[in-house]
């Protein structure tokens, strides 16, 4: 976790250094957007994949070669004459997308075999305990970073990040998972017939997971409408010093996450169980209507404890989701988190399409009360979903 988070440190950065390389190398704000297209339309395959590599691949071997080609990436960028950065800076785009998602499925799925099922949710409250730290960090170092050294600098920063990444998983005394397994077996002597594909049919074994993954989908598109709305929500606050909102908001948001995992780890050990499926829908609600409330102007007291409960019910949705699903068998658990990738991944990209046009004809709040809204709204239709299914188990159990 350790090196995930310093990897994670490294992504946040190149995030901002790579937007900012890519508009100056390239002078155009459509390049920009091409950059980030490819990156997450990388993702999304990736995303389609990653159950089949893990069913033929460990996942340790994933994390390590998938760090490795990140690293690798960015020599290019370090060494190539200015005539060859810009063909690199699409290279790194693909790589970047497609290894990122595939990490993040080889380690999520791979999280019960590393620390047995009973410590899934506080090695999930841990890793989004790094990211956050890593967030935060990297965001607020990559002006420093490429102002004061660099963009070569930073390039080798990054670069350093995955080294140090790979080298912890190199260093990790599990497989982490082994190679997956199909979700059933022909029976000896029988004729194959046409299955749906695994990731489908681990999702519909399960009752309400599909609708779960869904969710996940529409909750990425709201987060979509607040990363693009924040910047021009904080501009309009204060157009001398339009980066303050933006960094004070996502520092009290890192907060109330890093609080919240601490409040999952204690719960984890005094009680023994993990964070349900419930807690993801109501994680979700709170989450997204703290998200609406941000941007609706309230006193700078009032907005900090949004950020903070923001961050809070981010934490919750992020640790109970990625533990829910690891309830799968290995075999489908890695094709149900590459689907589920590959469902974040197109609802964030066609979210940051529809946000950007959006909010060129409306306000921030209304942009982000339509998204967050529909997160919302499909939340209560899951929370209305799972209790149904728990009173039914209830009654089919009762004598």
């Amino acid at each position: 976790m350790a090196g995930y988070a310093v990897s994670s440190y490294g992504t946040f950065l190149n995030m901002v250094a790579l937007n900012l390389f890519v508009y100056e190398t390239t002078g155009r704000a459509l390049a920009m957007g091409l950059f980030m297209a490819l990156r997450l339309g990388a993702g999304f395959l990736a995303g389609l994949i990653a159950g089949g590599l893990l069913a033929r691949c460990t996942a340790k071997s994933v994390m390590l070669w998938t760090n490795v080609a990140q690293g690798a990436v960015m020599v290019p960028l370090i060494v190539a004459p200015d005539g060859w950065r810009t063909p690199a800076l699409f290279a790194v785009s693909v790589v970047v997308g497609a290894c990122g998602t595939l990490f993040m499925v080889a380690l999520r799925s791979s999280v019960p075999e590393m620390v047995g099922e009973e410590r899934r949710s506080w090695a999930n409250s841990l890793s989004v305990t790094g990211r956050s730290l890593a967030m935060v960090a990297g965001f607020a170092s990559a002006g420093v970073v490429v102002s004061l050294v660099g963009y070569t600098a930073a390039f080798v920063v990054d670069l350093c990040t995955f080294a140090a990444c790979a080298l912890t998983v190199a260093l990790l005394p599990v497989a982490g998972g082994g190679r997956g397994k199909a979700v059933t077996e022909e029976p000896e002597g029988e004729r194959p017939r046409r299955r749906s594909p695994v990731a489908f049919a681990a999702l519909a074994a399960v009752p309400g997971l599909g609708l779960m993954v869904g969710l996940r989908g529409v909750d990425a598109l709201g987060s979509s409408s607040h990363n693009a709305a924040l910047p021009v929500h904080s501009a309009a606050l204060d157009d001398a010093h339009p980066a303050l909102f933006v960094s004070a908001f996502w520092c009290l948001w890192a907060v109330g996450n890093i609080v919240a995992q601490q409040v999952i780890q204690r719960y984890g050990r005094r009680t023994g169980r993990s964070v349900g499926a419930a807690g993801f829908g109501y994680g979700t609600c709170v989450m997204s209507a703290a998200f609406i409330l941000a941007f609706a102007g309230f006193p700078a007291a009032a907005t900090a404890v949004i950020a903070l409960v923001a961050g809070a019910a981010d934490g919750l949705t992020e640790v109970s989701y990625t533990s829910h699903l690891q309830t799968l068998p290995a075999g489908p658990r890695a094709h149900a988190f590459g689907l589920s990738a590959t469902v974040e991944n197109l609802g964030f990209g066609a979210g940051m399409i529809a946000v950007a046009a959006a909010l060129e004809h409306f306000s921030p709040l209304a942009v982000v009360g339509w998204s967050h809204g529909a997160a919302l709204a499909f939340a209560v239709v899951f929370l209305v979903r799972t209790a149904g299914t728990r009173r039914a188990r209830a009654a089919a159990s009762a004598p």
